[in-house]
C-alpha cells in the first residue's frame, strides 16, 4: 500500500470499550472482529496504533499484541512493518475459511445420512456450472483419473478416498472456489459416510465415467441423471444403515 493512499483509520470514529479481567486479549478480538462484521472496519482499513488501543481497551501493549496475534491468525488482519505499517484489516483466505467450515462440520454431531443428504444437493447443484464450464483439459484430466481408478479398482486398491478425489476434481470444474472448498470442509464427514454405507466404489468408476461422459457432450440432463443414480447408492445405504 502506498504512503500517499488514503488508509481509513479507526482513530476517533470507532471506539472500543474497555475490557475485564477475564480473557482479554479473547475479549479485544471479539471486539474488533465485530466491527469487522458490522463494516466499520473494512478491509484495507488500519486499526488504531497499538498504543491508542491500550488506552480504549484500558490494557497493557502486551494484550495488544495478543489479541493482534489471533486476529492474524485467522486472517482477520495483517501486520505491516515500516512507516507505512500496523494492524490492517484483511479479507480471510480461503484455506483458513476452509479450516473453519471443516472444524465447525467434523464437531457437529451428523449422522451419515444427513452428510450423504447435503452432499447430493451440492454436487448436483454444481453440475449446471461444470457443464457449462469444463475445459477440455478438465475432460481429459477426469477421464485420466478414471483410468487410474478402473487400474485400481482391477488390483484391489480402490478406495473410498479415491472416490471423493474424483467428485473434487468434478467440482473444481465448476472453476469456482467455493465448491471445492465445501467438499474440503466436509472431507472427512464424507469419507466416514462411505466406509458406513459398506462403500467400496466397485461399480463407481463406470458410472463416474458415464458423468464425465455427459460433460463432455454438454448434456446436463444426462449428467444430471447419471450423478443422481450414482448418489443415491449411497444415500440409499446411509439411509438403511
Amino acid at each position: 500500500m502506498s504512503a500517499d493512499m488514503d488508509v481509513p483509520e479507526g482513530n476517533g470514529s470507532i471506539v472500543f470499550q474497555p475490557v475485564a479481567n477475564v480473557r482479554i486479549s479473547a475479549t479485544i478480538v471479539d471486539q474488533i472482529r465485530a466491527r469487522i462484521r458490522a463494516g466499520e472496519l473494512p478491509v484495507g482499513s488500519r486499526l488504531p496504533s497499538e498504543r491508542a488501543l491500550c488506552d480504549q481497551f484500558q490494557v497493557s501493549r502486551r494484550t495488544v499484541r495478543e489479541a493482534f496475534r489471533m486476529l492474524e491468525a485467522t486472517g482477520h488482519i495483517v501486520i505491516k512493518l515500516g512507516k507505512e505499517g500496523g494492524a490492517f484489516v484483511s479479507a480471510p483466505s480461503v484455506s483458513l475459511v476452509g479450516e473453519g467450515l471443516t472444524d465447525l462440520i467434523s464437531t457437529a454431531a451428523l449422522s451419515s445420512a444427513e452428510v450423504t443428504e447435503v452432499r447430493t444437493i451440492m454436487e448436483l447443484g454444481f453440475l449446471p456450472l461444470i457443464v457449462d464450464r469444463a475445459t477440455e483439459d478438465d475432460i481429459a484430466r477426469l477421464r485420466a483419473m478414471c483410468d487410474e481408478h478402473e487400474a485400481a479398482r482391477e488390483d484391489g486398491t480402490y478406495t473410498v478416498a479415491m472416490s471423493l478425489e474424483f467428485h473434487r476434481a468434478l467440482a473444481s470444474c465448476a472453476h469456482n472456489s467455493a465448491t471445492t472448498l465445501l467438499l474440503d470442509a466436509m472431507r472427512d464427514s464424507i469419507l466416514t459416510s462411505l466406509v458406513e454405507a459398506h462403500h467400496r466404489g466397485t461399480s463407481g468408476v463406470a458410472e463416474h465415467r458415464r458423468v464425465v461422459d455427459a460433460i463432455a457432450a454438454r448434456d446436463l440432463d444426462t449428467a444430471v441423471a447419471e450423478l443422481s443414480r450414482h448418489l443415491d447408492r449411497t444415500v440409499q445405504a446411509t439411509t438403511d444403515n
